[in-house]
C-alpha cells in the first residue's frame, strides 16, 4: 500500500510551498533591517521592501489559508508603523516565526487530510 495527496492536497502543498519561499524572503529583509539598527544605519528603505515583499503573500494565502493570511496582513501592520526600531524588530521577528509555525502546521494538516492509500499495484 502506497499513500499519495489527492488533487486538493496538492493544490494545498504547493500554494504552502511558495508560501515558504516568499516568507524566507520576508525573514531576510527583517534579518536585514536589524543588522541596519544594530550598526545605526538608516533603516527607511526597509518599510518598502516589507510591504512590497509581504502583500503578494497575503494575495497567495488568502484563497486557502486566511487565516495566515490575517497574520501576514498583521504583519505588514507592524512593518508600516511608526515607532522605535528595537520594538519593530522584535514584533517582526515574532511575526516571521508565527507564520512560519502556522504555515508548517497548515501542511501537516493537509498532509493527514489529504492522504489516499493506494493499493500497491495502482501506485506504479
Amino acid at each position: 500500500m502506497a499513500s499519495q495527496l489527492d488533487g486538493a492536497g496538492q493544490s494545498k502543498l504547493a500554494t504552502l510551498d511558495d508560501a515558504q519561499a516568499q516568507l524566507q524572503r520576508l525573514h531576510g529583509i527583517v534579518e536585514h533591517y536589524a543588522m541596519a539598527v544594530r550598526n545605526q544605519q538608516a533603516t527607511a528603505g526597509f518599510r518598502q521592501q516589507l510591504l512590497r515583499a509581504g502583500t503578494p503573500l497575503v494575495g497567495l494565502l488568502k484563497p486557502q489559508f486566511g487565516v495566515i493570511a490575517d497574520v501576514v496582513s498583521a504583519f505588514l501592520l507592524v512593518a508600516s508603523r511608526g515607532g522605535g526600531d528595537q520594538a519593530k524588530v522584535r514584533a517582526l521577528r515574532e511575526a516571521v516565526a508565527s507564520i512560519r509555525a502556522q504555515v508548517d502546521i497548515s501542511a501537516t494538516k493537509v498532509k493527514e487530510k489529504h492522504t489516499m492509500t493506494v493499493p500497491a499495484a495502482e501506485a506504479e
